[in-house]
């Protein structure tokens, strides 16, 4: 495993990490608990030191399986967890202080453990980025010893711009990957110029870019892949990176060309990904051992050639940037 600095925390983390939305609920299975074990323990042993989770992922089950590995590992692990979206309505009024606080503090029972390394605001409405109070929050936060660190996992590129003018937040989620290329622009030099660390998430987009998905893949009612590809139940950019498919089917098919190869594309694309020096880490999901194990390897791949490089930008700007860019 290679490591790399989460900007200002200054923590050495893999550079492929885990998100652990994927193995619970919201992609048509429900949490089970013992492959959620296998799944953490594996990717603690094979060296992943930064975990993803958030306390809406199956009502807290997902930060107590996360807890329950931590406390076993014998090596530190860094767990990142958010909070937020059990705001309902999802409603800028519904963020105080005091709810946020009940949020961190029920986090922090459900992880088992005396502090939270990193806290995240889950993807909040757009107006939360601009609330001295909340930010503040976590401030006293920190000051109390239950938090290290404080981060946001934002939807759009203006609303990390926005976050990052308060010095309390140290790192930022966001998607990118060979479909959504526009952190590239404006936040990947903002975020190294304030020591930001960037934390890339949905790198796949949703399974995509692994190339196995074709126009008769059928997902179950409870999979997000089928009820929420025009968001209805959260934002669209979270579903396949709001690709609409009909684009991503022949974008796909010139990708696998310049990005299969000897390697499977998934692992190609993480490795485009870990090619930008401004990522800290990667967070995949993973369903299955042997699909960390295959996220784990995109690591040690060779660098990809400048021709591939530009192959991305190019197959991007055909089929996906006018549809995708203006959004996010």
């Amino acid at each position: 495993m290679k490591y790399r600095t989460l900007g200002k925390t200054g923590w050495q983390v893999s550079e492929i990490g885990l998100g652990t939305w994927q193995v619970g609920g919201g992609w048509g299975k429900p949490f089970d608990l013992k492959k959620a074990e296998l799944i953490l323990n594996s990717a603690l042993d094979q060296g992943i030191n930064f975990v993803d989770t958030a306390d809406v992922y199956d009502g807290g089950l997902s930060e107590a399986s996360v807890g329950r590995a931590v406390r076993q590992s014998k090596n530190k692990v860094y767990v990142a967890t958010k909070c937020g979206r059990r705001i309902q309505p999802h409603l800028n009024e519904g963020y105080t202080p005091e709810r946020l606080r009940k949020h961190v503090e029920d986090s922090l029972s459900n992880l088992g453990l005396g502090q939270i390394d990193l806290i995240q605001l889950h993807c909040p409405p757009s107006e939360v980025y601009k609330r001295d109070e909340i930010f503040s929050l976590f401030e006293d936060l920190k000051k109390e010893g239950k938090i290290a660190e404080m981060g946001v996992s934002v939807e759009r590129i203006d609303e990390a711009i926005g976050a990052m003018e308060y010095e309390v937040v140290s790192t930022v989620q966001v998607i990118f990957n060979l479909f959504r290329q526009k952190p590239i622009e404006q936040l990947f030099p903002l975020a190294e110029a304030k020591n930001v660390g960037l934390i890339i998430r949905v790198p796949l987009a949703s399974g995509l870019l692994s190339g196995k998905i074709t126009p008769s893949t059928i997902f179950q009612k409870d999979d997000h892949r089928f009820f929420n590809r025009e968001g209805k139940a959260f934002d669209k950019g979270e579903t396949f990176s709001g690709v609409p498919l009909e684009n991503a089917f022949p974008a796909l098919e010139e990708l696998k060309g310049y990005f299969a190869d000897d390697h499977n594309l998934a692992a190609q694309a993480l490795r485009w990904i870990l090619m930008f020096k401004q990522v800290g880490t990667v967070i995949p999901g993973a369903s299955s051992v042997d699909q960390v194990e295959k996220n784990i390897r995109a690591s040690q791949l060779p660098p990809l050639s400048p021709h591939q490089m530009q192959e991305a930008v190019r197959i991007y700007e055909k089929y996906i940037k006018q549809e995708i860019h203006p959004q996010w």
